[in-house]
């Protein structure tokens, strides 16, 4: 049996900085990017809000929607965002407790 896997954005604020990546153990990961675990991209630019996420069927099929979505313009993944959490609160708590 697969992996489910999970696409999301981490945030430095509020229509600020936006990371997008596709795990298969969102907690853990949002929980690296949150205390500065991860090299790069996310430490650089303090994008440690998680803000949105999806979950697909496979890492897999993950992958593909995260390949997918790096192809979108900003805008559209503002509009993504905001459809599931329109305050840009931080959704880790919340996840990490039914997780």
């Amino acid at each position: 049996m697969e992996k489910p896997g999970f696409v999301y954005i981490m945030a430095n604020r509020r229509n600020g900085t936006i990371y997008l990546g596709a795990t298969s153990d969102l907690v853990k990961r949002a929980w690296e990017h949150r205390n500065g675990l991860v090299e790069g991209f996310t430490k650089r630019y303090e994008c440690y809000l998680l803000v949105w996420y999806e979950a697909c069927d496979s890492i897999e099929s993950a992958r593909i929607r995260e390949r997918q979505m790096k192809e979108w313009k900003r805008a559209w993944k503002i509009r993504e965002i905001e459809g599931l959490n329109p305050e840009w609160e931080d959704l880790y708590e919340a996840l990490r407790t039914i997780a």
